[in-house]
């Protein structure tokens, strides 16, 4: 079987070559994305791999080129045209990583942002170890503020057994719950409203896009913080931002954005109390060996006839 991976990056390449041997694979890596002017380099190969974005055109000529099979390297699989896959007969796996990486990550912007970290770590850089004007450095504490989780799959089951930890009280918001949690499950309009802190764990969706709007913002708690660790659309950025400016919100911490890297007019890069960090929340030396490893089963599954993680109606 002949395989092309994309978007290899140099701390993957070890992996790979581990894998390709043990399956006795044909594995090419390219260190490019794909995109419609490399597509070209896909024909006579059975698969991919990869972690860019796959709209229509670029399926379509991996379908003429031969290419059945798309293992991304991601656990989020919104960047595929999933209909247009269907439709040419190309069967798409996603892969997980460590769930631990990104609740932990994500305890890290919501410590940093009631602890306005970002404010008093400009200070520190200018030797300004005062409070600031009406003590705006000043933060709060963790236990008994009340924490929102929207989404509780793996990563938002784990981040709130953590926040438990610190004794905060938690809210949970999910169409789908988990069966004797640990937690109590309430509206997306009591969330909102009884939560000084929200984190979003949920899956990207026509439902969830922009989950995270002016309707939304006009419900919180004055002065509550936003973090986001999942994905960029799930906020409305221009309503997050007014909200920023306006005092509504009191802080944001997040991993992703509507596009990345950002524009220069992304209005979240100029709001107060606001840390941006590059899609990095994943990223553990664990997450990359999971990652790796889970594609490589994705690969070995289908090419025995039972695959595993798909996320497309494929038939073979």
């Amino acid at each position: 079987m002949k395989v092309m991976a994309f978007n290899a990056r140099p701390d993957e390449r070890a992996f790979f070559d581990h894998f390709s041997q043990s399956l006795d694979m044909d594995l090419t890596l390219q260190k490019d994305t794909l995109t419609l002017d490399n597509v070209a380099l896909t024909r006579g190969y059975d698969g991919i791999s990869c972690t860019c974005d796959l709209p229509a055109p670029i399926l379509e000529k991996l379908a003429e080129n031969g290419v059945r099979y798309v293992a991304l390297r991601t656990i989020g699989y919104d960047n595929v045209d999933l209909k247009a896959a269907e439709r040419l007969g190309i069967r798409v796996s996603h892969a997980g990583y460590s769930p631990y990486a990104v609740s932990n990550y994500t305890v890290m912007l919501m410590l940093m942002c009631i602890r306005k970290a970002g404010y008093i770590m400009f200070r520190s850089h200018t030797a300004d170890y005062s409070l600031g004007a009406s003590g705006a450095a000043r933060g709060m504490e963790m236990q008994n503020l009340t924490v929102g989780v929207i989404g509780t799959g793996k990563i938002g089951q784990i981040f709130i057994r953590i926040c438990q930890g610190f004794g905060m009280h938690v809210l949970a918001y999910d169409p789908y719950p988990v069966q004797d949690a640990s937690f109590p499950y309430v509206s997306l309009e009591e969330l909102l409203a009884k939560s000084d802190i929200i984190s979003l764990h949920c899956p990207l969706t026509d439902a969830t896009r922009a989950i995270i709007n002016a309707k939304a913002l006009a419900r919180m708690k004055p002065g509550a913080i936003l973090i986001n660790t999942a994905r960029g659309p799930l906020l409305d950025e221009a309503a997050v931002a007014e909200a920023l400016h306006s005092g509504k919100l009191g802080g944001l911490g997040v991993d992703v954005l509507a596009k990345e890297p950002p524009a220069a007019d992304n209005p979240l890069l100029h709001t107060p109390n606001t840390l941006i960090t590059p899609h990095m929340a994943w990223a553990t030396a664990r997450s990359r060996q999971n990652i790796i490893n889970l594609t490589a089963e994705n690969i070995l599954r289908w090419q025995q006839g039972t695959p595993v993680n798909v996320v497309n109606g494929v038939k073979d």
